[in-house]
């Protein structure tokens, strides 16, 4: 089996930032693009950034300019840091990554809380 394991959430003030981290562990053959996803307070899940293995990503308007993901390959891991945080960033983040155990499938982990408030 397969697990996402994230870490790195908390409370910040409107400015601060925040790193979080996704460690994949298991029985992996391939691991593909890495990305979070985050659900605020009342709102729809939206994609936050992906990473593919060969490092290309793609960010969310609403973040770009702010937020830089990046991921270490030897360690399965991906990184998200947030930076000039706003209390629109308040929201659970989901990491999610396309892993080939024998069929390629996308797996999620189980969510961080990100804060931003004064």
């Amino acid at each position: 089996q397969v697990q996402l394991v994230e870490s790195g959430g908390g409370w910040v003030q409107p400015g601060g930032s925040l790193r979080l981290s996704c460690a994949a562990s298991g029985s992996i053959l391939s691991l593909y693009t890495m990305g979070w996803d985050r659900q605020g307070p009342g709102k729809q899940r939206e994609l936050v950034a992906t990473i593919t293995s060969g490092g290309s990503t793609n960010y969310a308007d609403s973040v770009k300019g702010r937020f830089t993901i990046s991921r270490d390959n030897a360690k399965n891991t991906v990184y998200l840091q947030m930076n000039s945080l706003t209390p629109e960033d308040t929201a659970v983040y989901y990491c999610n990554a396309d892993i080939r155990i024998i069929r390629l499938q996308t797996y999620w982990g189980q969510g961080t809380q990100v804060t931003v408030s004064s």
